[in-house]
């Protein structure tokens, strides 16, 4: 994996560099992006960028967009708010028509930043946190992700409503803005359909020593009915075992973050047993009738099957922009934006209608519910909740 992705940041350093003098070409519609090819959110980012170069070549090989060709320009944004918004800085004065951002507000709002200063359209590909909006990026800035308040929300009915979870104790990673507001929502869900929180406890990323948590949680004298883990990267990995070393074995629910096959792995048929997520589709039968198609074709391109969602988000970010410049008939950046809000997009990741800028964009949209069983995933369903919590 770890060779791949070097392969393919390679390669896009390549493309970059030897496109640079064509970003302006007439015949092009160049699309930015500074996604994370590596550090902590690229497990993220890189099947984004996979999912996208899929979706670039399915649009050249049908004929473009408006009589053009795609081309999406990635530079690595490593990691870094900082280094993503020089990115974005750079593609944009190269002439990059719309900027994909990293999948997380604190990553990727840099970009949209930028984006928005340059009066261009900037979408991530999955950052779901509700600052990721117009409210706070401003009216041309978009995300492609159910806001945290749909996926804490759907998290919350499905373990009080479907599964009768009545209690639980939730940790909180004190690490970027998703892991905090995903457990805020969470919670407030879990209250409002009559669940009653044992405790809630914080972490801290990188720590990698879970030993004062479990002695609050021993502390209590009960064990609850389920436990809710807002965390990031291989630290997910790190409580479960540990909450499940000492004996803790109600289920573990949990956000996108979760989609991630190393930590399957990692987890294993011991400890990957009885944990639900909620993400953004399902790589498999059932999700949709375009599924099979993107698998195949992403299957031709990279010799195996897409094994986290996180690569569907990159070929939905792509093919709804081209959607919305067909509809607009430019990549100017307010007509592209109205395109964006009037439009209906069936996507690999479901259904989806933005709100206004005045509602900030909200993304209407479903979320998919997921079961590791001994570390492999299984799909749930597709889940959207009746009622949010206000963002």
């Amino acid at each position: 994996m770890m060779k791949t992705s070097k392969l393919l940041l390679a390669a896009g350093l390549v493309l970059a560099s030897s496109s640079a003098a064509a970003f302006a070409d007439d015949d092009k519609i160049v699309i930015g992006g500074a996604l994370s090819m590596t550090g902590i959110q690229a497990p993220l980012d890189t099947p984004g960028f996979n999912g996208a170069q899929v979706a670039v070549k399915y649009l050249n090989d049908n004929g473009g967009v408006l009589g053009k060709k795609i081309e999406f320009i990635n530079i690595d944004g490593k990691s870094d708010p900082v280094t993503v918004g020089n990115v974005a800085v750079e593609l944009i004065d190269k002439g990059a028509q719309v900027i994909v951002a990293p999948c997380d507000f604190d990553f990727g709002s840099p970009a949209s930043r930028e984006a928005q200063s340059a009066d261009i359209v900037g979408i991530s590909t999955c950052a779901s946190d509700p600052l990721y909006s117009s409210w706070s990026l401003g009216d041309k800035q978009f995300t492609l992700s159910m806001w945290n308040t749909t996926m804490g929300a759907t998290a919350a009915d499905f373990a009080v409503k479907e599964k009768g979870w009545k209690t639980a104790y939730v940790v909180t990673d004190q690490f970027i803005a998703y892991t905090k507001s995903l457990s805020k929502y969470f919670v407030e869900q879990f209250k409002a359909d009559g669940g009653e929180i044992l405790l809630e406890d914080t972490y801290t990323n990188g720590d990698n020593n879970f030993s004062a948590q479990l002695s609050r949680l021993q502390a209590l004298g009960k064990k609850p009915d389920v436990i809710f883990v807002s965390s990031y990267g291989t630290d997910i990995g790190v409580i479960i075992r540990a909450l499940r070393e000492v004996g803790y074995d109600a289920p573990v629910l949990g956000g996108d973050a979760y989609d991630d096959p190393a930590m399957h792995e990692a987890l294993g048929e011991k400890f990957g047993n009885d944990v639900y997520f909620v993400t953004h589709t399902w790589m498999g039968a059932g999700a949709d009738p375009e599924m099979e198609k993107f698998i195949g074709l992403y299957k031709e391109m990279f010799g195996k099957d897409p094994d986290t969602s996180f690569v569907s988000t990159g070929w939905d970010t792509i093919m709804m922009i081209a959607q919305a410049i067909t509809a607009a008939g430019t990549t100017e950046g307010a007509a592209l934006a109205k395109a964006l809000e009037d439009g209906h997009f069936k996507l690999l990741t479901g259904e989806l209608d933005y709100g206004t800028a005045e509602e900030g964009h909200v993304p209407n949209k479903a979320a998919a519910v997921i079961e590791l069983k001994a570390g492999k995933p299984t799909f749930v369903g597709w889940r959207k909740p009746e009622s949010l919590p206000k963002p």
